[in-house]
């Protein structure tokens, strides 16, 4: 669990004393590295009594060609603008440029939060 609450330094480097011990609305998670590969998923409790299911690894996304969606299986990351670490190591996230068996798709949903990959067909 990572504390997404305040920092423990002023900006002039000084110490700030804690007013309160951390709270659990303040705590955040480390994000899901959605993998090309096998379907893994994991099911992780939020607030408000609900879930999330996370994508640990997938092989399939739903690509939209023109009004026309197809399940489609992901074989590579080519591109991914939020790291360049990312494509040597598959992870995919929004933005992503994906090869699927369709041609090659920009990601538009957020793997790591919904679970799933959908994709819309890029022309080259």
């Amino acid at each position: 669990m990572q504390d997404q609450g305040r920092s423990t330094r002023k900006r002039t480097g000084g110490r700030l004393r804690p007013i309160r011990n951390r709270k659990k609305h303040q705590l955040g998670r480390l994000p899901t590295e959605t993998q090309v590969g096998e379907p893994r998923f994991r099911i992780v409790d939020t607030r408000g009594n609900t879930e999330k299911t996370r994508a640990l690894a997938t092989d399939i996304a739903n690509v939209n060609k023109g009004g026309e969606t197809v399940e489609a299986t992901i074989e590579d990351v080519v591109e991914n603008d939020a790291n360049p670490n990312y494509v040597r190591r598959n992870i995919i996230t929004k933005g992503a440029l994906i090869e699927t068996d369709a041609g090659t798709a920009r990601v538009t949903s957020r793997p790591g939060q919904t679970g799933q990959v959908n994709a819309v067909a890029v022309d080259e």
